[in-house]
């Protein structure tokens, strides 16, 4: 497994970490004891980086995560959290006040004084520009409660606003074959800065995976039935924002596109992971079997030719619709 710094934290941490969504909630059930076991093959294969929001499963994935750090004291494990979905995402609400409060009720999901990497979680874009916004994160910082900030972006923009701020430490944001806009401006920028850049949605909320047909359905409570038009939130988190029937189809061109040895998944991760300015790309697995396939891809390579397979098959398939959207 390689490892890289994340962004302005100082941290190292492994480049293929473990989203923690799928723990919570919105991807089906996933029992506990799947949830500790995901959480224990990602550890065994070198994941050192576990992403989560205090709105994953009402904090049922914080709390997992917070047990599983106890009964492993000695794994070295930074854990990035995410805050301000508690409420409606209107500027009023990301003051101060309400950053003490989400911070304090994360602080005792997961059992600590100080949380490790805190983001905002997809805030409205005037949140970006908000000067006093930046001095309540500074002072979260001052006082402990966190170690270090960063955002979570559907949009490029904000991206870029944020990148701009000398305390953001990270930016996560939508990146993966059918998502390739964060590569014109994002990850130069936050390169050149020194800000981490954490690529989520990887696999295109399983689009990616090959494992899907035209006729594949999901349970009621996962987000790809109940979110898929962007009824309950972005619609960007959901397949990416792609027509589902039309990213099976890319992914079974992609496919062939694969080098001997990987998965499509795997080939999708390494890709991603590849990409200059991007620390860690964050999977989510909601087994063991995914979990180590997704780690392996750590140490994998991708060739020339599978690069430009995917932005080939971007171009015929997504570019035109999507590209400027987020």
């Amino acid at each position: 497994m390689q490892s890289r710094t994340l962004g302005r934290t100082g941290r190292t941490v492994s480049t293929v970490g473990l989203g923690t969504w799928q723990l919570g909630g919105d991807w089906g059930d996933v029992p506990e004891d799947d949830a500790f076991t995901v959480l224990d093959a990602s550890a065994e294969a070198g994941v050192t980086l576990f992403d989560t929001a205090d709105v994953y499963g009402d904090g049922r994935s914080e709390q997992l995560i917070g047990r599983w750090r106890t009964a492993n004291p000695d794994v070295p494990v930074t854990v990035a959290t995410k805050m301000g979905r508690r409420m409606d995402q209107i500027p009023e609400n990301y003051v101060r006040e309400n950053f003490r409060a989400w911070t304090d009720r994360s602080r005792t999901n997961f059992g600590v004084d100080t949380l490790d990497l805190v983001q905002l979680h997809c805030p409205p874009t005037a949140v970006f520009h908000d000067d006093a916004v930046y001095d309540a994160l500074d002072e979260l910082v001052a006082d402990g409660r966190i170690a270090a900030y960063g955002v979570s972006v559907e949009e490029a923009d904000q991206a870029l606003a944020a990148i701009a701020r000398p305390n953001v430490a990270t930016v996560q944001i939508i990146l993966n074959a059918f998502r390739l806009k964060p590569l014109d401006a994002v990850l130069p920028a936050a390169e050149e800065a020194g800000v981490g850049i954490l690529a989520r949605v990887p696999l295109a909320s399983g689009l990616l995976s090959g494992k899907y047909t035209t006729e594949t359905t999901f349970a009621a409570n996962d987000h790809r039935t109940f979110n898929r038009h962007g009824e309950a939130f972005d619609q960007g988190e959901t397949f990416s924002g792609v027509p589902f029937e039309d990213g099976v189809q890319a992914a079974r061109e992609l496919a062939s596109a694969v080098p001997d040895g990987l998965t499509i998944a795997q080939a999708a991760l390494a890709w991603i992971r590849d990409q200059p300015g991007v620390t860690a790309v964050i999977p989510g697995a909601r087994n063991e079997s995914q979990a180590r396939s997704n780690a392996a891809a750590g140490s994998l390579a991708v060739d020339a030719r599978f690069d430009a397979a995917v932005h080939d098959v971007y171009d015929r398939w997504f570019r035109a619709a999507i590209h400027d959207q987020w």
